[in-house]
């Protein structure tokens, strides 16, 4: 058998594919809060862009469905590959076209006013800003957002065949006791592409985004400020060339592979008879035309949602989807904004702690579903206690928190400077200006210009900016001083415990993810079953992977208090009332969870109520043979009696 032959290279194939294709999915997500900043956009923008991917996914993955059986698998596996490596790289294009990256206080802005500090502005000054912005405002900038929802879009299109041929070429030529290890492994194996993903996004963005324009003595940002943007365009550089690599042995691969040997008896569920009963044979569905398949999809989607195992196991893995797909988007912006730490440190965390407790969780249970050959009733059961147990854990994160800090005039509402509201307006502070301080007297001001800052000086010891004579700190005789960072919320003691409540629920509610799918191989005929894992992960698409990041984005940007601007223009939110944030955030989270326990619930009382039906219909047939084994007796004793 030659390498090629294998279904265990194919698998190894497969694993380093999916590796490298959710490493561009989770290096995005770990540097999307670095792109909101650096393009100004919304949560619910980068939520769009987050999932844009999908919408490419969703409209070809019904062709995916009718070709499953019918096309070399493994060669389209690679042509996707390859289109996916390509976008990668187009996400990277718009850092090279967008200009150098310009903040409040950036000395080497060729804006006007990059001064933080308070003092008046002229008329002539002004004017000439208002000049510099609508320069600035140029077709460059308002290109990257379309450019990077272009890549996002071949980015699914690509992907488009790589999960569900896949997963169907396993099954078909893997000995169906492995079955189940092999795709636990494939599971396991893609989850480290999202985790590397992020953390990859933990080193990189502790590059400054424009160390290849600018030298490192003129960039006087540290990764600790808000104000910093990390190297984000160099990950998917590097992705994108793995990407393209790993597609390549897919174009040798044959079109049919020889079954894997073995000298074990298949072990078969014994639901899955009473389930397969009305599913349309191998041969009608290839004399069907591309035409005739297109006409008669709807019906044939239909039929395969009417299995109530199929829908009910499919909606459960969709609620748990969409949860993840918001986790996954905006975790790392949560953690940066409630517990105060960097992206470096929030990527880090969730690609090294967060998501290997989900890998350890899927890898665990495809090994217990191979050991004790489960039945689609009891991995049901399997299912539900994961999901239930993950969800104790995650019920506690709501009450995990702290408010946000003090605020002067933003946060809460009645908070003021000590002085007078007037103490800043003679400082014509810019509406665009974010350079938060910390005062004295533990108030936070959005910049020093607003604090009625007038001098300021660099502390090389501390690495921290000192403003002083700050007419909104202090006392009237006595004015105070303003720090460079923003004032602690007194909320990082307690991302340890975050940390740990979240992995732990991560590892439970994964523990579902490979039993759930056997359910659904095993409730469909091996004919239909590329087409039932593109329906699969169609509905996936639509109800869950597309319209979640942007359901978690909506539901941030609600809590926002303050917007950025620029050119008179609203762009990424500056602050956030974070007891709303960690409410909604963390809500849809168990919404979603409790969703999915509920599911498995429903398709454990189908599952039950089937046995019943089944052992029933036995019972009858049982007696009804019994019945006549005895008027059969009976006939024979009469016919034995002499006459």
């Amino acid at each position: 058998m030659g390498l090629f032959n294998n279904i265990k290279f194919f698998v190894l194939c497969h694993g380093m594919l999916q590796l490298a294709q959710l490493l561009v999915s989770g290096y995005l997500k770990g540097s999307i809060s670095t792109i909101e900043k650096r393009y100004g956009l919304s949560s619910q923008m980068s939520g769009l862009l987050s999932s844009f991917n999908e919408v490419g996914n969703t409209v070809l993955i019904v062709f995916v469905s009718y070709f499953g059986s019918r096309v070399h698998r493994p060669r389209c596996i690679g042509i996707g590959a390859i289109i996916a490596s390509m976008a990668a790289f187009l996400i990277a294009l718009p850092h090279f076209f967008s200009g150098e990256y310009e903040y409040t206080d950036d000395q080497n802005s060729t804006k006007v006013n990059v001064s933080g500090l308070c003092q008046p502005v002229s008329t002539v000054q002004a004017q000439l800003f208002n000049k510099t912005c609508s320069k600035e405002d140029s077709h460059a900038h308002h290109a990257v957002y379309p450019v990077l929802l272009l890549g996002q879009l071949l980015l699914g299109i690509g992907g488009v065949p790589i999960q569900p041929f896949g997963i169907s070429y396993v099954d078909d030529y893997a000995y169906k006791k492995n079955s189940p290890f092999y795709l636990g492994i494939l599971f396991s194996i893609t989850v480290i592409g999202p985790a590397l993903g992020y953390l990859m996004a933990s080193f990189m963005l502790r590059l400054y985004v424009d160390f290849n324009l600018d030298s490192s003595d003129s960039i006087n940002l540290t990764k600790d400020d808000p104000r910093w943007v990390g190297a984000w365009w160099m990950g998917f550089l590097l992705a994108g060339t793995l990407l393209f690599l790993t597609s390549l042995p897919y174009l040798f691969f044959p079109r049919k592979m020889q079954t894997e040997e073995t000298t074990e008896a298949p072990v078969k569920p014994t639901s899955e008879k009473f389930i397969k009963k009305n599913d349309m044979s191998s041969n009608q569905m290839h004399e069907l035309s591309l035409s005739q398949f297109l006409k008669r999809f709807p019906h044939i989607m239909l039929r395969t949602l009417r299995n109530p195992i199929y829908l009910l196991v499919v909606l459960a893995q969709v609620n748990l989807a969409a949860m993840i797909a918001g986790i996954a988007t905006f975790m790392p912006k949560f953690i940066e904004r409630h517990f105060m730490k960097p992206a470096t440190f929030s990527n880090l965390m969730i690609g090294g702690l967060i998501i290997p407790s989900a890998m350890l969780g899927i890898m665990a249970g495809g090994m217990v579903l191979r050991r004790l050959s489960l039945s689609i009733r009891a991995s049901a059961v399997m299912c539900i206690v994961a999901v239930l147990m993950g969800s104790m854990f995650a019920l506690p994160l709501l009450f995990l928190g702290c408010s946000t800090q003090r605020i002067a005039g933003i946060y809460p509402n009645n908070i003021s400077p000590p002085r007078s509201q007037q103490c800043s307006l003679d400082c014509s502070c810019s509406s665009e200006a974010f350079n938060p301080v910390c005062s004295s007297d533990d108030i936070e001001f959005r910049s020093p210009c607003h604090a009625g800052c007038r001098q300021g000086s660099y502390d090389e010891k501390m690495k921290v900016w000192n403003y002083t004579d700050c007419s909104c700190v202090g006392s009237n005789s006595l004015p105070g001083f303003t720090l460079s960072r923003i004032c602690d919320n007194g909320c990082s003691h307690l991302i340890i415990p975050f940390l740990i409540l979240s992995s732990l629920s991560c590892l439970l509610v994964s523990f579902s993810h490979t039993p759930s799918f056997m359910m659904i191989l095993r409730t469909v005929a091996p004919e239909d079953k590329s087409f039932a894992l593109g329906i699969q992960f169609m509905l996936f698409r639509v109800l869950a992977f597309l319209p979640a990041p942007v359901l978690y984005g909506s539901a941030i940007d609600s809590t926002c208090i303050l917007w950025g601007q620029k050119c008179n223009k609203n762009t990424s939110c500056h602050y956030y009332n974070l007891d709303l944030f960690r409410q909604r955030f963390l809500g849809l989270q168990n919404f979603f969870i409790v969703g999915g326990l509920a599911f498995f619930v429903l398709s454990f009382l189908v599952l039950k109520r089937m046995d019943s039906i089944r052992q029933l219909q036995t019972e009858q047939g049982s007696n009804v043979a019994t019945g006549k084994k005895d008027q059969e007796t009976s006939l024979q004793k009469a016919a034995s009696v002499p006459l």
